[in-house]
């Protein structure tokens, strides 16, 4: 157990993998091995089934990091997998069994999320949904400058109505054996800052940060607040 965790980085939706260069450069210079997975944004309980076996196949101990929609991801893989030492959640839903992503961003008000997408039917049933690009700087990462959104815009991942409305499937969830710690913007436009402090005390978080004026986008626009979260989990 004296191994050195890798740190595995889960996206959310409307971001992909490079959505963490910036922390993987912070953690490659605090000598921390890290993976950014694909996360497919298809369904939860799928979606936590990939990143399993991503944890499966490094062979190592991890610690598990998840962004927005991510959260649910890893709170689901992480369910009884002794190759987990711990969680951090990044603007990140931590959800009870039964709890959705939509439900949870919900629950207080304060997101604007819902008016700043757009969806079409997929081929596999349902639909998916993407942020309009002309809102997309201003909903999901207003602290960054605008080529960077007009990028970030351009690479989104989108997600389907299914993953977001998803319950955790767990009996429970990875956050109740696992020791978590979470980091978010007080100017989340996507989860409303309520939510983040209220899933961070329910989990009974080690630490929590709040960033003044950080946007949902926190992983680009704050990397030193997520990575101090990262090093805390990992006992550095």
């Amino acid at each position: 157990m004296n191994e050195q965790p890798v740190i595995v980085l889960v996206h959310g939706a409307f971001a992909e993998s490079a959505s963490w260069n910036r922390v993987i450069q912070r953690l490659h210079s605090n000598q921390l091995t890290a993976v950014a997975a694909a996360n497919p944004l298809r369904s939860v309980e799928g979606d936590a089934a990939y990143v399993r076996d991503v944890i499966a196949g490094l062979g190592r101990p991890v610690v598990l990091v998840g962004h927005s929609y991510g959260g649910m991801v890893i709170t689901q893989a992480a369910v009884g997998n002794p190759n987990v030492r711990a969680l951090v959640y990044v603007a990140a839903f931590a959800p009870e069994p039964g709890e959705s992503a939509l439900l949870l961003s919900a629950k207080f008000e304060g997101s604007t999320l819902g008016g700043a997408l757009n969806a079409y039917p997929v081929a596999s049933g349902g639909n998916e949904f993407r942020i309009d690009p002309d809102k997309f700087h201003h909903q999901f990462c207003a602290d960054v400058d605008a080529g960077e959104a007009a990028l970030m815009a351009a690479t989104q991942r989108p997600v389907t109505e299914r993953a977001l409305t998803d319950g955790l499937t767990a009996d429970e969830p990875g956050w109740r054996t696992t020791p978590s710690w979470f980091v978010h913007g007080e100017s989340d436009l996507n989860i409303p800052a309520a939510a983040l402090r209220f899933m961070a005390e329910r989990a009974g978080s080690r630490g929590t940060r709040e960033i003044a004026g950080a946007s949902h986008a926190i992983a680009a626009s704050q990397p030193d607040a997520v990575v101090a979260a990262i090093l805390d989990a990992v006992g550095q």
